[in-house]
């Protein structure tokens, strides 16, 4: 496990300082589909993560947004990434991004690190050993009252299910990444990230480590806990929050009308 991790960490940094280059001097892009942005630098981070993952472990699958699915040996452990989380974000040059990597073992993650280079934040977590931000343990928000919470969430969504009600005086912010909201919860930063878009094992897997090892808690907005399949397996919604929070959300959760992305 520690070896896979030192492997793991090392070739995420390696990808966070070339992805860095392509944020700073410019980067092509295009749409693989509409609405579904893709750029030069995706396609790079993926290709140097699968050289070095793969390379040093050629017995290990792989699963990743740009590049698809590889598994000779159903049992074998699973790479998860996402070469780039927030490539909106990142063609428009807005330090939101990150580089998001996962080991899963029995289609759980074991091992995740989360980066954004551009502003030098580091996420990492071994199952069983706690999360830690550039080195330092990380633990998510005790906060227990939606009143005055710290919510990386769509206000326009609240308001659209007419939740504001409920909310008192939180605040609300966005990032793009996905997995950068779920790591600033991990992180004690915010006390909640929600979604209500659906999302893919390649957008969360790492950071759902990160957070449970922070004492969070990450389901879906009914309330269960995200289940990994090993090929482009879809969630719902993503529900990311500390201990006490998580179940108040998802008693407003439930009260929705249907489901509006953000």
């Amino acid at each position: 496990m520690q070896q896979d991790a030192e492997l793991l960490f090392s070739a995420v940094r390696e990808a966070g300082a070339l992805a860095l280059k392509y944020f700073r001097d410019g980067v092509k892009s295009w749409h693989k589909k509409p609405n579904d942005p893709v750029s030069e630098a995706d396609l790079a981070v993926d290709t140097l993560l699968r050289e070095k993952l793969i390379g040093a472990r050629p017995g290990y699958g792989w699963l990743s947004e740009e590049s698809g699915f590889l598994h000779a040996d159903t049992a074998a452990p699973l790479w998860v990434i996402d070469p780039i989380d927030g490539t909106r974000a990142f063609i428009a040059g807005k330090p939101e991004f990150t580089i998001c990597v996962a080991l899963l073992r029995g289609g759980t993650p074991q091992l995740a690190a989360v980066f954004n280079p551009a502003t030098d934040e580091f996420f990492s977590a071994i199952t069983g050993q706690g999360a830690l931000l550039n080195g330092a343990p990380i633990r998510a928000s005790g906060h227990a009252a939606l009143a005055e919470a710290r919510l990386l969430a769509s206000k326009r969504t609240f308001d659209h299910h007419g939740w504001l009600a409920r909310m008192g005086k939180a605040d609300f912010a966005y990032r793009n990444s996905i997995a950068y909201r779920m790591a600033l919860v991990a992180a004690g930063r915010f006390d909640a990230a929600i979604s209500l878009a659906e999302k893919s094992d390649w957008d969360v897997a790492a950071a759902d480590l990160l957070v449970r090892e922070a004492g969070g808690r990450v389901t879906d907005a009914d309330g269960r806990p995200l289940v990994y399949a090993g090929q482009n397996h879809r969630h719902p919604s993503v529900v990311v929050a500390g201990p006490w929070l998580h179940d108040e959300l998802i008693d407003l959760l439930k009260t929705r009308r249907d489901n509006l992305g953000d």
